[in-house]
């Protein structure tokens, strides 16, 4: 990858020369204040236990592993006449009808195979997982994930697996309800994958212990009357099993968990979280440190996890943000009607803005770091996209 210097040269001849990629202006936006540095370690997780009601649905509930849930792919995304028109675009599918449609469901984070493990696969397979929040009517549906065969990114297949937390009901069975939150961002991470909760910090679903559940009602969710499990006809669902709750200390403010992705190129990994605004007001990105040795956030002496990078960006519609080789990448979003933008900064340069580089509505972030991939997806009922971007142009 060119330097960022070489790189904001270039940009400055493109917009002299006027310069249209991928049938937009490539834009950069004028100066912006550099990111201001601040305190990173006031922002908190503290690790929750293991639910213990994962055993007892282990006993009670058959088991899927990931490519078994891959295998029974029941719907087809197509790559035919999808284009987001992104700049530097270099991969683009589309959903179903169905979910490119639905004011049911919205699509939010995403990640890949290559989050879960630095060889790009999970158990031999090559996939994409896509959150979704529920928006409907009646009963909260809670969240959704795509599980997205890519072995062969001209057709790939996926089904919705619906995510649920594991409890005991009052006469002491094993239960489940959904998971009621926004689930802006995620990230796998070795058998765990990780959604970001609003202002709780993050939930994690362990992918060892996918179970199938009955289906043929759309209605029911958990344990039924007659000992059968639900999951509003999902054939299968992904338990949460623990909470990394967040908080802060040292007068900062609540930080709120609007989107995560994570960052294998840091040493050591790390997760970048960052935080939506409409107006960008002291809107902040932070840096947490997390363990490869059991995949989870690594913790300081005193038990808590602690940010040990942050900036207040200014930054409005913040919507998604990852970090390669020490840059930092924002997606930003302006509304329905108007294109999104992606933004650069480093630790003492910038933001720079790409004026109108992704399509309407862009969410989340995910590097694809063996193919050199920048992932997002946009949320808008009828021009819903899931695309990958090469960064290097940026």
């Amino acid at each position: 990858m060119p330097s960022r210097g070489l790189r904001l040269a270039l940009l400055a001849l493109a917009l002299i020369a006027s310069t249209t990629v991928a049938g937009t202006a490539l834009v950069a936006s004028t100066a912006r204040a550099d990111p201001t540095v601040i305190t990173a370690s006031d922002f908190r997780l503290e690790e929750g236990p293991y639910n213990p009601v994962i055993s007892a649905l282990d006993g009670v509930l058959p088991a899927a592993s990931v490519p078994a849930v891959l295998d029974s792919a029941n719907r087809s995304a197509t790559t035919s006449g999808c284009d987001p028109a992104a700049d530097h675009q270099v991969a683009a599918f589309c959903w179903e009808v169905g979910d490119n449609t639905t004011k049911d469901w919205y699509p939010q984070g995403i990640s890949s195979t290559a989050d879960a493990y630095g060889s790009g696969t999970y158990e031999g397979r090559t996939a994409l997982f896509v959150s979704w929040y529920y928006n409907g009517t009646g009963t909260n549906k809670g969240v959704r994930m795509s599980f997205v065969d890519y072995e062969n990114p001209a057709a790939p297949r996926y089904r919705h697996v619906l995510l649920v937390q594991p409890h005991t009901d009052s006469a002491g069975r094993p239960d489940f309800r959904p998971v009621t939150v926004h689930a802006g961002g995620i990230f796998g991470y070795g058998h765990y994958l990780y959604v970001a909760d609003t202002w709780g910090g993050f939930r994690a679903f362990d992918l060892r212990h996918i179970w199938r559940v009955s289906t043929g009602d759309k209605s029911k969710v958990g344990r039924q009357a007659d000992g059968t499990y639900h999951a509003f006809n999902y054939r299968y669902v992904l338990p949460q099993a623990q909470r990394f709750t967040a908080s802060t200390e040292g007068g900062a403010s609540r930080l709120r968990f609007s989107a995560a992705s994570l960052d294998r190129t840091s040493a050591p990994d790390s997760v970048i979280v960052c935080e939506y605004d409409a107006d960008g007001t002291a809107t902040r990105v932070v840096r947490f440190p997390i363990d490869y040795t059991d995949r989870k956030f690594k913790e300081s002496p005193d038990g808590y996890t602690h940010g040990t990078e942050a900036y207040r960006v200014d930054i409005k519609s913040m919507q998604g943000a990852t970090a390669i080789d020490d840059e930092f990448f924002v997606s930003a979003s302006a509304g329905s009607s108007s294109r999104g933008s992606l933004y650069t900064f480093t630790g003492n340069e910038g933001p720079v803005e790409y004026f109108g580089a992704q399509p309407a509505g862009p969410e989340d972030l995910s590097y694809r770091g063996p193919r050199g991939q920048l992932w997002s997806l946009t949320e808008y009922p009828g021009t819903r996209y899931v695309y990958a971007l090469d960064p290097s142009g940026f």
